[in-house]
């Protein structure tokens, strides 16, 4: 085999490679176009069910705490009932007395049982406050709550058929583009997959277009045009990093 049947099939080699890699691409665009069909509802969804989530546990909490109040109301009116019976228990010691001394521990125990009963009273009158604030709450998270789950059903309907028309295009798609993958050389692969992954729009292979880079639209200069043009080796922008491949070579394809 002479020197120029080699350089031709290397060249052919690379030129394959290049139709193998843009035809990668090709592929994988078609699925980002589907999952940009989608556009932001699966993070809508999933920040809707995290809200969801959210007020699910404040209503919760807005209802313990509710309760715990109202144990609080009752404990202090069943307190309250206790004291007046004490009170009404050291009235009736009053009568029996046989000194100013007996007579004077018994009235004290009257005052601090009265002063327990005012005691209970306030806190009463605070927890009652606190019940009456905590319901405005409970309204209030009730009705967002509701709205909430109106809005995540919705959005969910919406997501499901998305991608119930998509879904199938999707997976076809992705087989296509690992078994492309496997076919292309795991070094070129490597480095489409890093350029790919550092691009916000994954575009990795890129034609030449009015004389500049079709990712970044940085100049080409004319010699690296040309190498690009006769597919003998695989090069890349020199702002970007993206793989450039001729149009011709794209054209062909199509």
């Amino acid at each position: 085999m002479n020197k120029a049947t080699i350089k031709e099939k290397i060249d052919a080699s690379v030129e394959g490679k290049l139709r193998s890699l843009y035809e990668l691409q090709l592929i994988d665009s078609k699925v980002d176009r589907l999952r940009i069909i989608r556009g932001e509802l699966p993070l809508e969804v999933q920040d809707l069910e995290d809200t969801v989530a959210q007020l699910e546990t404040r209503f919760e909490n807005y209802s313990k705490e509710n309760t715990e109040l109202e144990n609080q109301v009752a404990e202090k009116t069943q307190a309250i009932k206790d004291h007046k019976a004490n009170i009404k228990k050291y009235e009736g010691q009053l009568a029996k007395v046989k000194n100013n001394r007996e007579y004077d521990a018994i009235t004290k125990e009257v005052e601090f049982q009265n002063l327990e009963i005012q005691l209970c009273e306030k806190r009463i009158k605070e927890y009652k406050a606190l019940i009456g604030q905590k319901e405005e709450f409970l309204v209030s998270a009730e009705k967002d709550l509701k709205d909430k789950k109106k809005d995540l059903k919705a959005k969910k309907a919406e997501l499901e058929e998305i991608i119930e028309e998509t879904q199938k295009e999707e997976e076809d798609l992705i087989k296509k583009s690992a078994k492309k993958s496997k076919e292309t050389e795991p070094r070129l692969l490597n480095a489409y997959t890093r350029v790919r992954g550092n691009m916000i729009n994954g575009l990795a292979v890129v034609p030449v277009e009015r004389d500049a880079c079709g990712g970044c639209f940085s100049k080409i200069p004319p010699q690296r045009q040309l190498d690009i043009k006769t597919h003998k080796k695989v090069i890349v922008c020199e702002h970007c990093g993206r793989i450039l491949v001729d149009p011709d070579l794209i054209a062909a394809e199509n």
